[in-house]
């Protein structure tokens, strides 16, 4: 009989750590071309020119609609609403009852009383089943992403364009008032006879806009778009530049849910689906705990404890002020040796098997990433998303280590690769671990972007 539900697939494979390591799903797919021109020209561009992406069908959307709206978000997320409504957006923080983080996304406030999540899967489910099961006087309506619902067009297109040139598209693309452009506000833009509405924010150190409207007016947009972007040498960038965007913007963008472990979730398992995102997602590297919980982190290991606010009730609360004043492991890139990169390569031309494969331009291999960080043999911290940046012209992760070790230049080892030859996963192919030295840099890795991005007027 088949299971119902995430709860009985756990029930019957009996360890949920073990379920998510042999899961035959791979990477978060990214449902565009994999590139348009070349990847590495399309990553290089939104530090040195301009790009434009396509965000329309690779996340998941839900809309929280309703007089409590804010009071619901207030209720499920870490960090203070209280400036939250028309024209605000924020990063959202959520956690379990025991404080480690579930997932993490940006809410629009489309109204004062409608709000728009957008982000991956994890997050949305959560808010919708709280919102099913709480008191509040709110509905809710899920977009989902197109690679679990190929077969109906999404609400919404949503495009970004990026880089140093791309305020220069923008402002010549407008037909209507200024461009809101200051640091994560939101504003209107008209182009191609289409009214759009913007979220301002930057990569690379530059300003640059995210703008979506109704999905019908996509190829008009689009085309637009790309009629005055030739003029800047804009180039779009593919799924394979994507998978590079978070690491060198430094947003760890997966975390595992926590949500496979306690009793107190266990509702909210049995409402989960047996062939969802989270029972069928992936967990892969050379950090393999036997318990789940092992790969759970707190806001402070993300560097999210500087948006927890305790000027609210919320799910979790009680946790996270027992957690505040502990020892947290701090966020910090790594660039990863290059002369041992070069051996991981090399293996593919020695005697089998040799170190894992690492794909171009992202080596990791499973929806949740976790490879050991260590220091003399001893686990100090985990490493996440190996990129090879064609900006920085490096193999770089970000990680998160022991407090004291997250000083600039300290040196640490990776072990890459999974144990006893690789997992049951049918795309990792049988190989040895190595370790891979490592330097501890700031994120984003990118000083314009560290200095400059929540700094945009």
């Amino acid at each position: 009989m088949a299971d119902k539900n995430l709860q009985e697939k756990i029930d019957r494979i009996g360890n949920p750590s073990h379920m998510l390591q042999n899961s035959p799903v791979g990477p978060y797919v990214f449902p565009i071309a994999p590139q348009y021109t070349n990847w590495m020209e399309e990553v290089r561009a939104w530090r040195h020119g301009a790009v434009l992406l396509n965000q329309s069908y690779h996340m998941t959307d839900l809309y929280v609609r309703g007089p409590d709206a804010i009071k619901f978000m207030s209720y499920v997320g870490v960090n203070s609403f209280a400036n939250l409504g028309r024209d605000k957006a924020k990063q959202l923080v959520c956690v379990n009852y025991d404080g480690y983080v579930i997932g993490d996304g940006i809410i629009f406030g489309l109204e004062d009383d409608e709000i728009l999540y957008v982000g991956r899967p994890p997050l949305a489910n959560w808010m919708k089943f709280q919102a099913e099961i709480g008191d509040f006087d709110v509905e809710t309506e899920l977009d989902i992403r197109s690679v679990e619902n190929p077969d109906k067009p999404r609400r919404l297109y949503r495009y970004e364009v990026q880089g140093p040139l791309a305020l220069d598209i923008l402002n010549e693309v407008n037909e209507g008032g200024p461009l809101t452009t200051k640091f994560f506000n939101m504003g209107e833009i008209t182009l191609a006879g289409c009214k759009a509405r913007t979220l301002s924010h930057g990569m690379g150190g530059a300003k640059g806009l995210e703008l979506w409207g109704p999905y019908e007016d996509r190829t008009k947009v689009y085309d637009r778009l790309l009629e005055v972007g030739e003029k800047y040498g804009m180039l779009r960038a593919g799924a394979r530049a994507y998978s590079c965007a978070a690491m060198e913007s430094g947003w760890i963008p997966s975390p595992l849910p926590a949500i496979y472990s306690g009793e107190k979730m266990r509702p909210y398992r049995e409402w989960l689906p047996a062939n969802g995102f989270e029972a069928t997602c992936s967990v892969g590297g050379s950090f393999q705990p036997d318990s789940v919980e092992d790969f759970y982190l707190t806001p402070w290991d993300l560097d999210y404890g500087r948006v927890v606010k305790f000027d609210h009730d919320f799910i979790g609360r009680e946790a996270l002020e027992k957690m505040e004043g502990e020892a947290h492991r701090t966020k910090v890139t790594l660039v990863w040796d290059k002369a041992d990169v070069l051996k991981i390569f090399a293996g593919m031309m020695e005697e089998f098997p040799g170190p894992k494969l690492m794909e171009l331009p992202a080596g990791h291999y499973a929806a949740h990433p976790y490879d050991q960080v260590l220091l003399n043999n001893e686990l100090v911290g985990l490493s996440t998303y190996p990129v090879y940046s064609a900006n920085e012209r490096a193999w770089i992760s970000l990680a998160m280590v022991r407090g004291a070790l997250a000083e600039r230049g300290t040196r640490l080892s990776i072990l890459w690769g999974e144990a006893d030859g690789g997992t049951k996963k049918p795309h990792v192919e049988r190989h040895r671990q190595m370790e891979v030295g490592a330097e501890v840099y700031p994120w984003p890795i990118h000083e314009a972007a560290r200095v400059e991005y929540r700094a945009q007027r």
